[in-house]
């Protein structure tokens, strides 16, 4: 399972107009190549009458599904510059569809090659882009006469406190990274002496802007 890695924080969208040409951008993060194709589908009938709806997506931990598709472009012009954009930047699990509608100039292979990519590019700024980030929940089972002292050592560190539950003992619920596990535990005991019981209760992506 992956750690940490970026994608789009959802929909978005953007236009630019080069050489009388207007390029609608539309991006969306996808898990699934079925997910992907839906969205494709979904703006090309948005757009039916535009001249072209050009399209590509990266999808999986290594990259294993990438498709790229010029829709009546010269071959290689558009697709394939807009999937590159997304390796550029390192993006997983996203779909982006360009639409063109031709303005009357043609803008020759290297035009076109430059257009596709700052629309993608564009697009992308429009969603954002997010790093996941793998965490775990880490529970603190300790007796109420450690709360002060721990809540206090928790929310002045680069941990995050989730939650405290308030039972039998009390329930501290803490985001650790994953890397971070062994750290924290080690902490949790010094600071302690002990006398926690510290459990991993679930993992977690959590999303930061780039």
């Amino acid at each position: 399972m992956r750690n940490n890695y970026f994608t789009v924080k959802g929909y978005g969208e953007s236009e630019i107009i080069i050489s009388k040409s207007r390029f609608l951008t539309y991006v969306e993060r996808v898990e699934t190549e079925q997910e992907a194709l839906l969205f494709i589908e979904k703006i090309k009938k948005m757009h039916a009458s535009a001249t072209h709806n050009c399209s590509c997506y990266l999808i999986g931990e290594h990259d294993q599904i990438q498709k790229a598709n010029d829709d009546g472009e010269p071959s290689g012009t558009a697709g394939v510059p807009m999937l590159e954009v997304l390796k550029k930047q390192g993006l997983k699990d996203t779909v982006v569809v360009v639409t063109r509608y031709f303005g009357g100039i043609k803008l020759g292979g290297g035009g076109l090659i430059r257009a596709y990519g700052n629309a993608t590019t564009e697009g992308i700024a429009a969603a954002q882009v997010v790093e996941r980030k793998l965490h775990y929940v880490m529970k603190i089972a300790i007796d109420y006469v450690w709360l002060g002292k721990l809540e206090n050592e928790i929310r002045n560190s680069d941990y995050t406190l989730r939650d405290i539950g308030y039972a039998d003992n009390v329930e501290i619920f803490v985001h650790v990274l994953k890397e971070d596990e062994a750290t924290f535990m080690e902490w949790i005991t010094e600071l302690t002496n002990g006398q926690a019981v510290i459990t991993n209760e679930e993992s977690l992506f959590i999303e930061f802007l780039k």
